[in-house]
């Protein structure tokens, strides 16, 4: 084992002599979440708070102006200083203002199919605007249903027929966990493609264009040694980069009051525990060292750091895009989805997150990334044992 704690320091030492490997597994994962999240969730906000504030124009013909749903806006929007009506010519007319943002909405009304109808015409592409036309519309819908109930003397009370309440039988973590925990395995293998990338790169290509591949193969050291006495490092800072960019993520919540609810940062807090940091780097090892694994033969097939960059940047989409499944709803951790590799781990981070995890599916899990892990250790062995592939 000495020869092979030798090859972990030297090469340790040569990662660390780098400023570019330094910057993706340090500076990057740290800094990059406090400054992404403030940027959008302040963002955001803005845009949200710049929306409301704008006066809504909503438009409607000259001839129905006398109707009865004109008349209501009109009393409802009287108490609202940030709408306004304006009457146009015509449906056409009114179209042609919404393209010219002159105006944001547009009321056609419509009785031919027997039941008034009110078409409310709109952008689209401004939520925030649509939003707050609908609340009004409903305002309006709510008023004229009061004056018709008064008329009948009924009182709205009488004809609300029942009343619910929507109570989850989930625990909060679990609610969360299922939401927000797919996001952590997409951060979690993005900066562990990044944090192998240029360690990988450097250590295998990088001494090929250095020279100095020749003269360590020299060394009385078996090949494998040096085979994964440099893969043990590519691991260590691909492992290294994830955590950090996890930790950077912590301190943004913890820090930067972007969190808002109390009730939901404790509910993160308490996720956040001892075991479930273990448990998460026990299912993201194999996952980092099938990355290091498809990574390394790449590296090794590269005859310079550039063709070594373009051959290998491409791969992150495939690698990063199992993680979106964590997003997409219906998609459970079962004994099929078990068997899908990368997939897989996604899915049982985000039962883990959830408090929910199975551990007869996470052994199953665990089992399949560990066997395809092996695999791509074994296809970066055979090509590191190829003369071709390591002598430039």
């Amino acid at each position: 084992m000495k020869p092979f704690a030798h090859i972990i320091k030297k090469e340790l030492t040569e990662i660390f002599r780098d400023k570019r490997t330094l910057m993706t597994m340090f500076v990057i994962p740290i800094m990059l979440f406090p400054i992404l999240l403030t940027v959008m969730v302040k963002t955001t906000q803005y845009f949200n708070d710049e929306a409301n504030s704008k006066t809504l124009i909503i438009g409607f013909e000259v001839d129905d102006m006398e109707h009865p749903i004109v008349k209501n806006l009109m009393e409802v929007t009287l108490a609202d200083s940030l709408v306004v009506l304006r009457p146009t010519v015509g449906v056409d007319e009114g179209k042609e203002l919404i393209q010219k943002d002159s105006i944001h909405g547009f009321l056609e009304l419509n009785a031919s199919s027997g039941k008034e109808l009110l078409m409310v015409w709109h952008k689209g592409t401004e939520l925030e605007i649509a939003d707050r036309i609908t609340k009004n519309i409903d305002k309006v819908k709510q008023a004229m249903i009061e004056t018709q109930l008064q008329a009948l003397n009924i009182k709205s009370e009488d004809v609300s027929g029942f009343e619910y309440q929507m109570t989850p039988t989930a625990s909060p973590q679990e609610m969360v966990g299922k939401l927000a925990g797919g996001f952590l395995p997409y951060v979690f293998i993005a900066f562990a493609f990044l944090g192998c990338m240029y360690p990988a790169i450097d250590l295998f290509t990088g001494e090929k264009e250095r020279g100095t591949i020749e003269t360590l193969l020299t060394a009385p050291i078996a090949r494998w040694q040096i085979l994964f006495g440099k893969m043990s490092v590519v691991v260590l800072s691909g492992l290294l980069a994830a955590m950090l960019s996890l930790l950077g993520l912590y301190i943004s919540m913890n820090t930067l009051d972007l969190v808002q609810d109390p009730a939901l940062l404790t509910v993160v807090k308490s996720i956040l525990t001892a075991k479930f940091i273990f448990t998460l780097f026990a299912l993201q090892l194999p996952l980092t060292i099938f990355i290091a694994g498809i990574l390394i033969p790449l590296a090794i097939y590269a005859k310079s750091f550039k063709e070594a960059q373009s051959i290998i940047t491409p791969l992150n989409i495939v690698i990063v895009l199992p993680a979106v499944i964590g997003f997409l709803p219906g998609i459970e951790l079962n004994y099929t989805t078990a068997m899908v590799p990368v997939i897989n781990i996604v899915l049982a981070t985000k039962e883990l997150a959830a408090g929910t995890l199975d551990y007869v599916y996470l052994a199953i899990s665990a089992g399949v990334m560990c066997a395809i892990a092996a695999l791509a250790v074994f296809i970066s062995y055979k090509q590191f044992e190829k003369e071709t592939n390591v002598l430039m």
